[in-house]
C-alpha cells in the first residue's frame, strides 16, 4: 500500500488551527481513514464506546496532490495519536515557514514552490529489529530537508477496513428532524452550569423547532428551552394553545402527539461534543435518531464569505444514550 500527498496552504490551516485542536478534545486516539476521494478522522466507530465523531474532508480540501493505492480497493486506515500528529504538523509548519522565507531571499535559489509532503513509510526505530509504520511529514529548504515521523498502528486488514466502512455508512445516517441552534455560546454557558448539578441530561427535540434540556437531582432541577428554531427534515406546526404552558408540559404534549422525541445522555458527553466548536463551524444542528438510538450533532461550515454550505468539509458527533428514549 502506498500513500503520498502534498498539503495545501488551506489544508495546513484547516488541520493545524481548527480541526486537530477540536478532534484532540474528542479523544487522544482515532482512526485516520484514507480513500480515493476522501480523508476521514474517526473516533470510536469500531469499539462503540463513548462519543462517535466523524470528520470528513474531500481530498481537494486538504491537498494539492494526492496519491493512494492499496489492495483494499484503494482504502487505507490506521490508528494514530492526534496529539503526536498535531505536534509534528505544527513543528513542520514552523520549519516550512522558515524555509519558505529563506528560499525567497536566496539569489538564484530554488524557485519551485515549497510544500509539506505527507506519506506512509516503514522505518527501523532505534534499538529495534522490526520495521514499524510511520506517517511522515517532510519539507525541503534550499540546502536541507526536515522530516517529522509520527508512529501509527499497523494498517487495518481488509476485514477490519470493511467493518470500519460499514460502521461509517451507519454513522452517516441522519435523524429525520434536525433543529438549528444558532447561538452556541448560550448553550455552552448553560451546559457549563449543568456539569455542577448532575450527570444525566434529558434532551427533547420537537418538530416545532423546540429544544429542551433538563438535568435533575433529588434537590434541584435545572432546565433550558430554545424555541422556534429552524427545522430541517420532518417538521410540524406548533399548536396555538400551548403558548402559556410550561416547557415540561409542552414537551410532554408534543411527545404524546408524536411530534417530539426525548433521550437521556451523559452531561460530560454533551459538554465534550461542544468542544468541536474549536473547529469554528458556522452553526450546529441537533437531532435524535430513530428509536432514540443516539443524539446527533451536525456542525455546518460555510464557504468563506458566503452562506453556502461547504460540501468539502463535514463534522458530526453521535452521543450514546443512557435510556432508550421515548417517541
Amino acid at each position: 500500500m502506498k500513500f503520498k500527498a502534498f498539503l495545501s496552504d488551506n489544508g495546513v490551516s484547516l488541520l493545524d488551527k481548527r480541526f486537530l485542536p477540536a478532534l484532540e478534545k474528542m479523544g487522544k486516539i482515532c482512526h485516520l481513514y484514507l480513500t480515493r476521494d476522501h480523508v476521514y478522522f474517526l473516533h470510536n466507530l469500531l469499539n462503540g464506546d463513548g462519543i462517535q465523531c466523524i470528520a470528513q474532508f474531500r481530498k481537494e480540501a486538504l491537498f494539492d496532490e494526492y496519491r493512494l493505492s492499496s489492495q483494499n480497493d484503494d482504502r487505507i486506515s490506521f490508528a494514530i495519536d492526534l496529539s503526536l500528529l498535531h505536534r509534528a504538523l505544527h513543528s513542520i509548519i514552523s520549519i516550512y515557514t522558515e524555509f519558505s522565507a529563506g528560499d525567497s531571499g536566496v539569489p538564484g535559489g530554488n524557485s519551485a514552490p515549497n510544500h509539506i509532503q505527507i506519506k506512509l513509510v516503514k522505518k527501523l526505530p532505534p534499538h529495534s529489529q522490526q520495521p514499524m509504520p510511520f506517517l511522515t511529514f517532510e519539507t525541503k529548504g534550499y540546502k536541507s530537508a526536515v522530516i517529522q515521523d509520527v508512529p501509527i498502528s499497523k494498517p487495518l486488514s481488509r476485514s477490519d477496513v470493511l467493518e470500519l466502512q460499514a460502521a461509517l455508512d451507519m454513522a452517516q445516517d441522519l435523524p429525520q428532524t434536525l433543529i438549528q441552534v444558532p447561538h452556541m455560546h448560550q448553550l455552552q454557558n448553560f451546559v457549563e452550569k449543568m456539569k455542577n448539578v448532575g450527570d444525566v441530561l434529558n434532551v427533547s427535540i420537537s418538530k416545532y423547532g423546540d429544544l429542551h434540556l433538563q438535568v435533575s437531582t433529588s434537590l434541584i432541577t435545572l432546565g433550558a428551552e430554545f424555541r422556534k428554531l429552524s427545522v430541517i427534515g420532518d417538521q410540524a406546526q406548533s399548536p396555538t394553545d400551548d403558548q402559556n404552558l410550561s416547557a415540561q408540559s409542552r414537551t410532554r404534549i408534543a411527545l404524546q402527539r408524536g411530534d417530539a422525541m426525548t433521550v437521556q445522555v451523559s452531561v460530560k458527553h454533551f459538554f465534550k461534543s461542544l468542544q468541536c466548536h474549536a473547529a469554528k463551524p458556522d452553526c450546529a444542528f441537533y437531532g435524535i435518531a430513530q428509536q432514540g438510538a443516539c443524539l446527533t450533532v451536525v456542525f455546518q461550515f460555510f464557504i468563506p464569505g458566503t452562506h453556502q454550505t461547504d460540501k468539502a468539509i463535514s463534522l458530526h458527533c453521535r452521543l450514546p444514550v443512557l435510556d432508550p428514549g421515548a417517541s
